[in-house]
């Protein structure tokens, strides 16, 4: 008696199968496989992910992505980091930073990895490196360094500062690299 006891307890209620609610089904299940692989294409084949890092291919650009250190409050700009790799080489392993804050209008916005600095330039919320020389300086100096940070002033003044764990950092790049290296623009 137990056993039927405790299974009437368990058991979730049944519903009903009637034309409508076969309709919702229906079409909810044919817009979830419709979106589904335009959404895939969209964010891209995640090809490596570890550490803080991730390497996504996303058709003609592979990139190298990380968030900061510090997770953005609801509402804020969550900063990220990353390297980008494009299959016509355009962008060969360029650095390029969203930040958490917009920059004063002509503050400088570095860059520093392991006590190595880098001048980026920057617009709006955003920042990259300045040319191929300095992109692959900064590639080494990620491969042998625990943390990156950004640092600028925002249009009241305040020094702001967005942290970047490097673990996973060298394996990501090497994966978008090679994921874009036998592509042709």
């Amino acid at each position: 008696m137990a056993g039927t006891r405790s299974s009437r307890l368990w058991r979730a209620p049944a519903i009903r199968a009637s034309p409508s609610n076969m309709k919702f089904v229906v079409a909810a299940l044919a817009v979830a496989f419709t979106a589904a692989p335009a959404l895939a294409e969209a964010r891209g084949t995640v090809l490596f992910a570890g550490g803080g890092w991730a390497a996504i291919d996303r058709g003609g650009v592979c990139e190298a992505l990380a968030r900061s250190v510090l997770r953005a409050p609801r509402g804020k700009t969550q900063a990220t980091a990353g390297f980008a790799f494009a299959a016509d080489r355009r962008r060969w392993g360029e650095f390029h930073a969203h930040l958490s804050r917009v920059p004063r209008a002509g503050s400088s916005v570095m860059l520093d990895i392991g006590g190595q600095p880098f001048l980026l330039v920057a617009r709006a919320d955003w920042a990259w490196s300045r040319d191929p020389a300095q992109e692959q300086a900064i590639i080494a100096a990620a491969r042998n360094a625990s943390v990156m940070r950004i640092e600028a002033r925002d249009g009241a003044g305040h020094r702001f500062v967005d942290t970047y764990a490097l673990g996973g950092a060298a394996t990501a790049i090497d994966a978008a690299a090679a994921g874009c290296a036998g592509k042709s623009g």
